[in-house]
C-alpha cells in the first residue's frame, strides 16, 4: 500500500457540498491499495503511520507521532497514488487495486489505525471529493509498504 502523509493543523473533505469528514491537528492520510496488497500491508502500514514521528517536541525537533500527540487522522482513497507516467503523457493506473478490492482495503486500513487508538475520519471511497487542509510545516512523506 502506498500513502502520502499531510501533517495539518486541520483538513476536512466534502462530497456534493456534504462534509464526509474533518479533523483538526493530526495527519492527512492519502492511501492507495495496489494490485497484490493485502490486510496484513494495511496493518502494517497503520501501525507505521501511528508510529510515525513528524510531531514537534518540546525542543522543537519532530519526535512525536500521532499516539503521543492524541492527533486525528483523516483517510482519504486516492487511487492516483498508483499512477505510472513513464510512458507518454497520460498517466495509467493499472497498478492499483480493483474497485472492489481497494474498497476494502481502505476500509481495513482506516479499521487499523483505529485500532492503534487513533480517531480517524474518512472521505468516501470513489467519489469525487474536495480536500482542504492546512499542511502544517509543511511536512508531507511519502511512505509505502
Amino acid at each position: 500500500m502506498r500513502a502520502l502523509v499531510q501533517r495539518v493543523s486541520e483538513a476536512r473533505v466534502t462530497v456534493a457540498g456534504r462534509e464526509t469528514g474533518a479533523i483538526g491537528a493530526g495527519l492527512l492520510v492519502l492511501v492507495c491499495a495496489m494490485a497484490g496488497d493485502d490486510a496484513a500491508r494495511a496493518e502494517a502500514l497503520a501501525a507505521k503511520i501511528a508510529k510515525l514521528r513528524i510531531f514537534k517536541d518540546e525542543d522543537g525537533r519532530m519526535n512525536r507521532s500521532l499516539l503521543d500527540t492524541g492527533g486525528s487522522a483523516l483517510v482519504v482513497s486516492q487511487f492516483t497514488l498508483a499512477a505510472d507516467t513513464s510512458r507518454g503523457n497520460r498517466p495509467g493506473f493499472s497498478a492499483a487495486a480493483a474497485p472492489d478490492v481497494g474498497e476494502g482495503l481502505y476500509e481495513h486500513f482506516s479499521a487499523a489505525l483505529r485500532a492503534q487508538g487513533i480517531g480517524v475520519a474518512n472521505g468516501a471511497f470513489g467519489a469525487d471529493m474536495d480536500v482542504s487542509l492546512v499542511n502544517q510545516g509543511p511536512v508531507t512523506i511519502w511512505l509505502e509498504v
